[in-house]
């Protein structure tokens, strides 16, 4: 969720700082600051709020120094305040944190009582005063630095700068990422990657309960035990320019856009022309009893709309579970099962956590994810990267629908392995897939009548989605992204539920957002929407023209979309789905890409 920066440069590190800082904007945060080491001196600046009120900061009180740490925070402990920004700071120490303490409150009382009281809300001061406290014992800033790691309990990425220590960092990684960045001359350190690449290709990333000793010469890592580790230099190739946003207003209008050729080039390097299909070949389903999808938010409806497809294309029975709950209901899982993880970032808490609960319970992890470097990816046995490239927008897209494409070809993979769909039938689903592009760009089109629709749907303080079979979980996730950015409360329901609850609900205030393309599920479909429109509900209707024409007289506002496939029609009918979305947010002025509360990379529980 917060975002970590280090550098031990040979040129002022202040500027250098806050512009990794700002490559990790996307992440969510609400304060920020740095602190530096400037012959042998240690001080910081923090702001409250975004980024360029640090700048403005940094303008009217400079801060030297060519050894840095820097931090956004995404407030837990403690409301968004000055005093609770990072770098936290105890006499010689400063600290800047991802994650949780969770022992925090015993230790603080700890050093209360050794005259080291707490002066902020936070869990992280206790960091920096646990190593205050040692130094003052008279250990040295690197046994302090230890001393102070045995002693925490809980999630953590952490980096400390020492006064009198101008080539000194030591980070330290446990259940939250952190990547070293390799320099000549100098090093850095960044919760991602994407925060060091204008800086360095070269990144070496903790494993878990790894420290390190970092100097301008190098890293000397330690791991869990204590132990030199030999952690491998990977080389990485991020797109600067898949970071900036290419002309578009918002980063979330540029990924939407993006899609297509994001499906289009997962679809070649998956699926060969000659209708083959290209997953890792010990990826055999045949002996598989059961799949159990593990995610987050908007990966968990991509798994939900998936559990439709192998179930209904492979006849491979498929759990859903929502990460955070997965651990906790103790499942029973089976040794002939694999188990799926999807997370756009690969370093999302709970899904890795889950990951890790189940890793010896089942046959074999799989990671759906968009990071191949990223924690999850690492620990599991098969990775399947679904190639989306960066996004940052916070409300997830081309991520989504990305993670659909790639949960599709895995359907198709295992209805193939498992004698469910043979030749014919697996050459007639890709060329659905193939089709998918240039649908979504028709769908794309549409975007000057969804902004005229959003003028009206941004005056709701209520709306409702709709979907039956794979477009129920697709009426979840729009919902979802309609609560994210516009802050309307919005709920997805399937359509056969209405009259079980939620038409309680329905008036003429209430717009009815329908996800339905004229399949075989349609008609019930229609019959719910006739209810929504007897209680004066306006339904919006999307579908295709068959389906706009039988649904009738009585819609309130209809978006015709191409006609395609069942497997299809879920990652088509994302994109107005987002498309709604964004353009309600537009008209209600929000933060589109930032939204309040949200982060990108959810790394704490």
């Amino acid at each position: 969720m917060c975002g970590i920066v280090g550098i031990l440069g040979r040129h002022e590190v202040a500027p250098l700082l806050v512009e990794a800082l700002k490559r990790l904007e996307y992440r969510g945060y609400d304060s920020a600051g740095i602190a530096t080491v400037n012959q042998g001196r240690l001080d910081r600046r923090r702001a409250v709020g975004k980024l360029i009120n640090l700048s403005d900061r940094l303008v009217h009180e400079p801060l030297a120094g060519k050894a840095g740490i820097g931090h956004t925070r995404w407030a837990t402990h403690g409301a968004a305040t000055e005093a609770n920004a990072h770098p936290h700071r105890a006499g010689p120490v400063a600290v800047v944190h991802n994650g949780i303490i969770e022992n925090f409150r015993d230790l603080r009382a700890e050093l209360a009582a050794a005259g080291y009281p707490a002066r902020t809300e936070t869990d992280t001061e206790t960091v920096a005063l646990l190593a205050q406290m040692f130094i003052d014992r008279g250990l040295p800033p690197v046994q302090a630095a230890q001393q102070t790691l045995h002693r925490l309990h809980g999630a953590f990425a952490l980096c400390f700068l020492f006064e009198g220590e101008d080539d000194l960092i030591i980070a330290a990684r446990k259940g939250s990422p952190l990547a070293i960045g390799h320099g000549e001359g100098e090093m850095y350190v960044g919760s991602d990657a994407i925060a060091l690449a204008p800086l360095t290709d070269r990144i070496t990333y903790l494993e878990e309960g790894d420290w390190a000793l970092i100097t301008r010469a190098g890293a000397t890592i330690h791991d869990a035990a204590g132990r030199l580790a030999n952690r491998p230099e990977t080389r990485i190739q991020i797109d600067s320019a898949r970071i900036e946003k290419a002309g578009y207003r918002h980063f979330m209008a540029k990924e939407i856009a993006e899609q297509p050729v994001v499906l289009a080039d997962a679809l070649r390097h998956y699926a060969g022309a000659e209708g083959s299909l290209r997953l890792p070949a010990d990826m055999d389903f045949s002996r598989v009893d059961r799949l159990v999808l593990v995610a987050c938010g908007t990966a968990g409806y991509a798994g939900q709309v998936a559990k439709y497809w192998f179930e209904q294309i492979a006849g491979l029975p498929c759990d859903v579970d929502i990460a955070s709950e997965f651990r906790y209901r103790d499942p029973v899982l089976s040794p002939a099962s694999w188990a799926v993880f999807i997370s756009q970032s690969g370093e999302t808490a709970d899904t890795l956590a889950a990951l890790r609960h189940a890793r010896d319970r089942v046959a074999r992890i799989v990671a759906v994810v968009n990071v191949p470097t990223s924690s999850i990816a690492r620990e599991s046995d098969v990775v399947l990267p679904i190639l989306a490239g960066v996004e940052v927008g916070v409300a997830s897209t081309k991520a989504f629908t990305a993670q659909l494409m790639m949960l599709a070809l895995m359907a198709l993979k295992a209805g193939v392995d498992r004698g469910r769909l043979d030749a014919a039938g697996l050459a007639a689903h890709l060329d659905a897939l193939r089709a998918l592009p240039g649908l979504m760009n028709h769908a794309l089109g549409l975007e000057r009548d969804i902004a005229r629709l959003a003028e009206n749907l941004a005056e709701a303080q209520d709306i409702l989605f709709l979907g039956r079979g794979a477009m129920f979980p697709l009426a979840l996730e729009g919902a979802l992204k309609l609560k994210e950015i516009s802050y309307i409360h919005a709920e997805g329901y399937a359509s056969g539920e209405l009259k079980h609850g939620p038409i309680a609900l329905i008036d003429a205030r209430v717009p009815v957002i329908v996800l339905a393309p004229r399949d075989a599920l349609f008609e019930k479909t229609v019959s719910n929407m006739q209810e929504v429109m007897a209680r004066h509900g306006r339904v919006v209707l999307l579908s295709d023209a068959a389906g706009i024409e039988a649904a009738g007289q009585g819609i309130w506002r209809a978006l015709r979309l191409p006609e395609t496939t069942p497997l299809a029609a879920p990652i088509l009918y994302a994109v107005p789905a987002q498309l709604i979305a964004y353009h309600t947010a537009i008209a209600k002025g929000t933060d589109v890409d930032q939204p309040r509360n949200l982060a990108k990379s959810v790394t704490v529980e």
